[in-house]
């Protein structure tokens, strides 16, 4: 229950190289950057409820970890994959049903602030949230 409340991003390292390798163009890639973006999750057991906020869109998805969802990225990339529970971390395994492309994220709680990774062929971003 480590990621219950509510999360706002604070900065973002390499975030724009991972969006242009995703294929997202540059005037999305620029407003991205300043998407305001808030994670809202709550989490009984092994379900979970996350609320995505954005100067964009809001976005509300409910998951049990460890069973396959379709979701919708932002951009409108269109993404089939999983939750799991690796120790204290949460690791997304997705896969782009554009192109059959691996996408995988990370949650971990690393002082006091979490930390979303992304990889895409090759190239790694964070996303890092403090908590509201």
């Amino acid at each position: 229950m480590t990621f219950n409340g509510t999360w706002k991003v604070d900065r973002s390292e390499n975030y724009d190289k991972f969006m242009e390798q995703m294929g997202v163009n540059v005037v999305k890639r620029k407003l991205a950057e300043h998407d305001n973006l808030k994670i809202g999750i709550e989490q009984n057991g092994d379900k979970f409820h996350i609320k995505e906020s954005s100067t964009f869109r809001t976005k509300e998805i409910d998951f049990t970890l460890g069973v396959p969802f379709d979701y919708s990225l932002a951009d409108g990339t269109e993404v089939s994959g999983a939750w799991e529970m690796e120790g204290d971390m949460l690791k997304g395994k997705f896969t782009r049903k554009d192109n059959g492309k691996a996408l995988t994220t990370t949650r971990v709680i690393v002082g006091g602030e979490m930390v979303q990774t992304y990889i895409y062929e090759g190239v790694e971003a964070k996303r890092i949230f403090k908590k509201q």
